[in-house]
């Protein structure tokens, strides 16, 4: 009994390292420093809403799946048409549309560029999707390996900055915001990182995994899945508020004229130097292929079984890494930019049925 109990609370640290990384993507990186930044004084605020609108839908979608057994459960109360219309909605804005080249553009822009001089944003996006292309393919166990060996490096990179961050602050907060409302303005950097959208087809993911381990009694699953988010969420919530909190400390330095990507740099580099920026872009590097390769095949196993199986899920990987390099070729703000009106279509209808679930 002690072996099991030793072995479930192992598969909880795992599974919920997983869930961090494959949530903690290029969105979560870009917007906590720039909310910090434009609230000032309000950070906190800012901060709270950002939270909620993110993870805390997130994990309802997450327990809304739990719940009633799938995605398209969730979904179905609407209607078994326009349950797909709206889930190949989703799948579109954390996929190819969206998310999947943002995860590329961020890491050029935070991770590439400043460090490597020279380097085409075209040469890297197609480097960047063959390496996603090849560890998709492979189909291998990507919750293990995200578990086990890239959430750890990417939570010790995060620490290291933040942990500076907080000890030798750049500035004072600014006493005024550069925002008429932070809570609306977290709330809508909230909604910008899909979080909630994602929610659904990376516990589709996850929960796969936790069955292919054994653990196929409901009563397990639901231990293994509600731990392991939680844990996720615990992680995000101290990863996101100082994150924030260094946004702040530049708050009366600098203003939203400048570019997301570009904020997050000026305070690394200020922080830790060239070093910093070399861990800063391992860790950047490292969360956006963990999200890359949760999406993908997220993505490409939805499309593959919407097609009943007509057209192989590797054949829609193949597409998906496609399009998406050439869409992250926008650049990271345009894409932010191009996302916001498409999620204001989407987000209301998904969160009413992940209430109703």
């Amino acid at each position: 009994m002690n072996g099991q109990k030793k072995n479930a609370l192992g598969e909880i640290v795992v599974v919920g390292f997983a869930l961090f990384s494959m949530f903690f993507g290029a969105g979560n990186v870009i917007f906590p420093p720039f909310l910090g930044m434009e609230a000032g004084s309000r950070w906190l605020e800012g901060f709270s809403a950002y939270f909620i609108a993110d993870i805390g839908l997130a994990m309802m979608g997450m327990f809304a799946l739990l719940r009633v057994g799938s995605s398209e459960q969730v979904l179905r109360r609407a209607g078994k048409l326009p349950a797909e219309i709206l889930m190949c909605a989703i799948v579109l804005c954390i996929g190819p549309m969206v998310a999947i080249p943002r995860t590329s553009a961020s890491t050029y822009e935070m991770a590439i560029a400043p460090n490597l001089s020279g380097v085409s944003p075209v040469v890297f996006s197609v480097a960047f999707f063959a390496l996603i292309l090849v560890l998709c393919l492979k189909e291998s166990a990507v919750v293990d390996i995200v578990g086990k060996v890239l959430t750890p490096l990417l939570l010790a990179g995060l620490a290291a900055i933040i942990i500076k961050g907080i000890v030798t602050p750049l500035g004072t907060i600014a006493p005024e915001a550069q925002i008429d409302s932070a809570v609306v303005t977290g709330v809508k950097a909230g909604y910008q990182t899909m979080d909630a959208l994602a929610a659904l087809p990376f516990g589709i993911l996850v929960l796969q995994s936790v069955v292919d381990k054994g653990y196929t009694e409901s009563g397990k699953k639901f231990r293994i899945m509600s731990g392991s988010s939680i844990l996720a969420c615990v992680l995000l919530l101290a990863v996101y508020m100082g994150l924030a909190y260094l946004g702040a400390t530049v708050s009366a330095q600098y203003t939203n004229e400048i570019g997301r990507a570009q904020l997050v740099m000026a305070i690394v580099e200020a922080l830790m130097g060239k070093t910093g920026m070399i861990i800063f872009g391992i860790v950047v590097g490292l969360a956006c292929v963990t999200t890359a390769v949760a999406l993908t095949s997220s993505a490409a196993a939805y499309f593959a079984k919407l097609c009943r199986g007509k057209v192989p899920y590797k054949v829609f990987v193949i597409v998906i890494c496609v399009f998406s390099a050439v869409v992250s070729n926008l650049g990271l703000d345009r894409i932010v930019a191009i996302a916001a009106p498409v999620l204001d279509v989407v987000y209301p209808p998904t969160l009413v049925l992940i209430f109703i679930s």
